[in-house]
């Protein structure tokens, strides 16, 4: 069983890091990042930056058929830096994990590290009233026996359209394969800008899995900017069907460095 010490010393470091990483940046509007929700945004990163996207952590609960409820803790974290004008490298990894599963006459727990992912996004300069954006991924290296998907390769896209000055719609979908397996996912988003600094968004996700029944989520949260270049996020999502996880919650912290 792998201790979370090594995370709590990069957490720490991160955060040592954060004002000089927040002095860095101007005034000038900032690429938006992809975290948080179901989907991804549309831009890129600037040159000789990078965007780090931290779950601080994120929290998975479920109860399944037979009674069986599960509690999944994560440490979710995505590197982000340019290859052009349109094109940006994606670091996926999950450096920790818990999973505490409780039943009658069950009680188990495991810890580790999940499967490290590497993805390139393109986001064209659409023009018009929309952007849209485009990640291919795949397992870069698989995380501990309890907490990995096996390898896989995954296509995912979106569309934003702004709606109105504050609110902006979005349309998210995701197909992956692996193990003989494919997964599809989509999600339409609404955001609306509630000061310059506050912002909200409410969402959906509808997952649909080969010889798994189908399931649902619903949901939404809150983005603070005290600052350009750092962002803080709480989300919250419930399940709609009872295949479903019951609740999908999550604290974030994403900021730019130069």
């Amino acid at each position: 069983m792998r201790s979370p010490a090594p995370l709590i010393r990069v957490l720490m470091a991160t955060f040592s890091l954060l004002p000089c990483a927040a002095a860095a940046q101007d005034a000038a509007a900032l690429p938006s990042f992809d975290r948080p929700g179901l989907g991804i945004g549309t831009d890129t990163v600037e040159r000789g930056a990078w965007a780090v996207e931290m779950g601080l952590p994120d929290w998975e609960r479920d109860r399944d058929r037979n009674g069986v409820r599960s509690d999944l803790l994560g440490t979710d974290t995505t590197l982000r830096t340019v290859l052009s004008e349109t094109l940006e490298l994606q670091l996926m990894l999950t450096p920790w994990q818990r999973l505490r599963e409780r039943a009658p006459g069950i009680r188990q727990r495991a810890e580790g590290a999940g499967d490290t992912q590497v993805g390139v996004k393109w986001a064209p300069d659409a023009g018009g009233g929309g952007d849209w954006a485009v990640l291919a991924s795949t397992t870069l290296a698989k995380g501990d026996a309890a907490f990995t998907d096996g390898r896989r390769y995954a296509l995912a896209a979106t569309y934003e359209h702004p709606l109105s000055a504050r609110i902006t719609g979005a349309l998210f979908g995701q197909y992956s394969r692996g193990d003989g397996e494919w997964t599809a996912v989509w999600s339409p988003s609404l955001t609306l800008e509630l000061t310059p600094r506050w912002s909200g968004f409410l969402e959906a996700g509808f997952t649909r899995q080969r010889g798994e029944p189908s399931s649902s989520v619903a949901g939404g949260g809150l983005i603070w900017t005290p600052r350009p270049g750092l962002q803080l996020d709480a989300s919250v999502d419930l399940g709609l069907n009872a295949d479903s996880p019951d609740l999908q919650a999550g604290l974030g912290i994403s900021f730019y460095l130069r």
